[in-house]
């Protein structure tokens, strides 16, 4: 059989090492431990950003949302975004592979570079949003500490330190992340919990709660905004439950998740807004975190924005950390710590045009993150639902055949492509882009009621698990069902 030399090469155990070494060949039994509630501390971490802040700011400004409902939006978009990653991780307990790389058991060994091509040029994008509120936190910090204004050689320096030091913590792999992140959630949670009593002491209360609400097709919509962050983790989910033992629970899993998540989201999204309800123009300001230098004192702004900082690092390095093994996926023939590079070569560059081309970082960002959802929500209909099929068999997906890239693969299917993965999935891409308004183009159905409640990126689940599921379940390859129905038949004698 014709095999993938990204694929096929048999990584160390992964061992009481720092460094990771295992790529995207899937984990066996033996070397799978830990439990549940250990991706508490990385959901956690995966959400210890200040542009929660601004996005919650721009609930009560742009969406006209009172502080009820944005607890509503916070609330509804943690447990649907993340309710989704934590059923998508079930399926790296049960493979024991990235996420990426069981999406070939579902759109076929070829057809799968189509849907992970547009996810990783999504991280891309996600990754360099990241890096530039990065930069611009440390910039904060900065000139508050110092009094340093901002200069286009300091915003290179500041964007260079911030993405290489994403890389090197990314390319150490899944146990240092795990050491990062379950420090980082007890920094973070305590300058939290000052910044709320902070806003609690100081804050009029009576302005916050006279804002009128907001219409419902803005609450609709602010939970789309919200949500398609973690819609973006949703195919990176396996990605760190792969070295959980098959016998871990699921609903420990989905619920280790959402709580992860919502414990950060929740009370972020509901501070932007308390401090958009103060001063509305924190929500059109220049960068995302320069503001909180003018609602917080400097002795907690300056450690707030440090320990965001860190998290922020964190994130883009879960993220990174990801796009090493999509990158293997997609065929380049490097280890996972290298394959890292390519991701943040495109960061930096990324992050220089935004921060010293871009106008406006927060209509850039909206843009984006609309973009992302429906990218990531045709992507992610198919896949559970092939899931669902799945959840019967013994053996749910078979280790080697996901390493095979020849034809004789069990996951080939017709020439290598699972056409009714690969129908479903390019119908309900394109029809949830025809429900979608930005700033650089409208859909023809942006009018209708889905496009004008931002429910795009819902539609486009729906109809890729609708259509995936009304086609014939696809059969795997012929050559598989000859190794079967050969092991089922007695040895012929002579």
């Amino acid at each position: 059989m014709d095999h993938s030399p990204a694929t096929t090469a048999t990584a160390p155990a992964d061992g009481d090492g720092a460094l990771e070494t295992r790529g995207i060949e899937p984990v066996p039994d033996h070397e799978r431990h830990g439990r549940a509630r250990e991706l508490f501390p990385t959901w956690v971490a995966a959400n210890i950003s200040v542009l929660l802040l601004t996005m919650g700011a721009g609930l009560v400004v742009f969406n006209g949302l009172s502080l009820w409902q944005v607890l509503v939006v916070g609330l509804c978009a943690a447990a649907v975004s993340y309710g989704m990653v934590g059923l998508v991780s079930l399926a790296g307990k049960w493979g024991g592979a990235p996420g990426l790389m069981l999406s070939r058991a579902t759109f076929g060994i070829r057809g799968n570079y189509f849907p992970g091509m547009i996810l990783w040029v999504a991280r891309f994008g996600w990754e360099t949003i990241n890096a530039v509120t990065g930069a611009y936190a440390m910039l904060t910090v900065l000139k508050l500490l110092f009094g340093v204004e901002s200069s286009t050689p300091l915003i290179v320096v500041t964007l260079f330190a911030f993405v290489a030091c994403t890389f090197l913590v990314s390319g150490m792999g899944r146990k240092v992340l795990a050491v990062c992140n379950k420090w980082s959630t007890y920094l973070f949670g305590a300058f939290t919990v000052l910044v709320l009593g902070y806003l609690i002491a100081k804050v009029d209360w009576d302005q916050v709660f006279s804002r009128p609400s907001g219409s419902t097709s803005m609450l609709i919509a602010g939970i789309g905004t919200i949500a398609a962050g973690g819609l973006s983790w949703v195919p990176s989910g396996p990605d760190f439950t792969r070295y959980l033992p098959r016998r871990t629970s699921g609903r420990a899993i989905v619920g280790t998740t959402v709580s992860g998540a919502a414990i950060v989201v929740v009370p972020m999204v509901l501070m932007g807004a308390v401090m958009a309800a103060v001063n509305p123009d924190l929500a059109s300001t220049p960068d995302p975190v320069s503001f909180l230098g003018e609602v917080l004192p400097g002795w907690l702004a300056v450690p707030y924005l440090v320990t965001a900082l860190v998290g922020m690092l964190l994130i883009n390095s879960l993220s990174m950390y990801s796009a090493g093994f999509t990158a293997q996926t997609m065929g380049v023939k490097l280890p996972r710590a290298m394959a890292v590079s390519v991701n943040a070569i495109i960061s930096l560059v990324g992050g220089l045009v935004l921060m010293l081309v871009a106008k406006s970082f927060q209509a850039s960002f909206i843009t984006f993150l609309t973009l992302l959802a429906v990218s990531f929500s045709a992507w992610i209909g198919v896949f559970m639902v092939d899931m669902a099929r799945r959840r019967g068999r013994a053996e749910r997906y078979d280790a080697e055949a996901l390493t095979d890239t020849g034809r004789g693969s069990r996951y080939w299917y017709r020439g290598g492509f699972c056409w009714q993965a690969m129908t479903a999935w390019l119908t309900a891409l394109g029809t949830g882009l025809c429900f979608t308004r930005t700033d650089w183009f409208s859909g023809p159905l942006a009018d209708t009621w889905i496009g004008r409640n931002g429910l795009g990126w819902a539609a486009t689940i729906v109809i890729a698990a609708v259509v995936f599921a009304a086609l014939p379940a696809a059969r795997e390859s012929a050559a598989a069902d000859r190794d079967a129905t050969a092991a089922r038949e007695p040895a012929r004698v002579g």
